[in-house]
């Protein structure tokens, strides 16, 4: 347990005094943001959901498509 927490307090530490390093994770924490949320809303609708009013029709659906 001590091994542990010397690591934490050790990347704690080390990130309390990086200077540039918070940009850098500012700027991948707004890519990550980017690329799971934005891409997909955009790129992959629920098609599904409008294609289909309840659940039995969408596995119906599924399970025709997976066994073609």
């Amino acid at each position: 347990m001590e091994f542990c927490k010397k690591i934490a307090l050790f990347y704690i530490d080390g990130f309390k005094s990086m200077k540039v390093g918070k940009r850098l994770w500012l700027i991948i924490a707004i890519k990550l943001f980017i690329i799971f949320v934005i891409l997909k809303l955009l790129f992959f609708p629920n098609i599904l959901q409008t294609k289909f009013s309840n659940d039995k029709d969408r596995a119906n659906y599924v399970i025709e498509n997976l066994t073609k």
